[in-house]
């Protein structure tokens, strides 16, 4: 297949170099020079030149903030027969788009980046494709997600973003306020260090992407739920309730048990 890829960060090149492997690949980012360092395909100098390549599959994978306008300038370049997909780890207004543009499309979410990964191994990674996708292009990424190792889940726009505020916003929450809680950076604790790792991690990503997890609409409730816990927890220690904190710590081991 030949498939364009526009915007060459982390995830665009990694898609890029991948997807090599079996397809005719050309790639393109506002900096022509980041483009040029992504190997075995063909390098676009303007999104103009994607008229002459004529893609089946467009694949977007610049910054959420722009993801949208990005396809508004990309369609004047494409035949009504190219499938658009994008990659955005927070749907938005995605929908609203592909609903009134007259493309095909598949939406998808690898969820995995350079920082806690292994992308040489990706094996018990995760990746989502949302439902009502284009059913063509939506089988395509199940076989190659699933090549990789990757556990796939199906959910639809709204589900995905609920998710990822449940599954992203709090555990990076959590680690932001551990980071800003840190005044030395070396003591003593198996457990201080493992923490301080996984902040170190989180905060090696880019800002951007970090920025649109955290603002995810759905983010607001989940930190409720955060500060409500804490509260909770904080008026427990304050009391000194032996009883109390029994309850609470076998309620959260049951928790962590819970398959659901």
């Amino acid at each position: 297949m030949r498939i364009a890829v526009v915007g060459a960060g982390k995830m665009g090149a990694w898609l890029a170099v991948v997807l090599s492997k079996e397809n005719e690949i050309a790639i393109f980012d506002i900096d022509l020079e980041r483009a040029k360092k992504v190997e075995n395909v063909k390098v676009l100098d303007n999104l103009a030149d994607l008229s002459s390549f004529n893609p089946q599959m467009l694949i977007n994978a610049v910054s959420l903030q722009y993801t949208i306008q990005a396809f508004k300038e990309i369609e004047q370049h494409l035949s009504k027969e190219c499938i658009l997909c994008d990659v955005a780890s927070i749907k938005g207004d995605v929908e609203g788009y592909y609903k009134n543009c007259g493309y095909r499309y598949v939406s998808t979410h690898p969820m995995f980046g350079p920082t806690f990964a292994n992308l040489d191994s990706l094996r018990e990674e995760n990746a989502i494709i949302i439902k009502g996708s284009d059913q063509e292009a939506a089988t395509f990424f199940m076989k190659f997600f699933s090549s990789l190792g990757l556990r796939i889940f199906e959910y639809t726009f709204d589900e995905h973003d609920q998710m990822m505020a449940y599954s992203l916003t709090t555990p990076f929450v959590s680690s932001l306020v551990f980071a800003g809680c840190m005044e030395k950076s070396i003591v003593p604790g198996a457990t201080f260090a493992r923490h301080r790792k996984i902040a170190t991690g989180l905060l090696s990503e880019d800002d951007q992407l970090l920025t649109e997890i955290l603002f995810n609409p759905n983010s607001v409730s989940q930190i409720d739920k955060i500060t409500g816990r804490l509260e909770y927890l904080k008026h427990i220690i304050m009391g000194k309730d032996r009883e109390e904190m029994k309850k609470y710590l076998d309620n959260l081991r049951k928790n962590m048990r819970a398959e659901r």
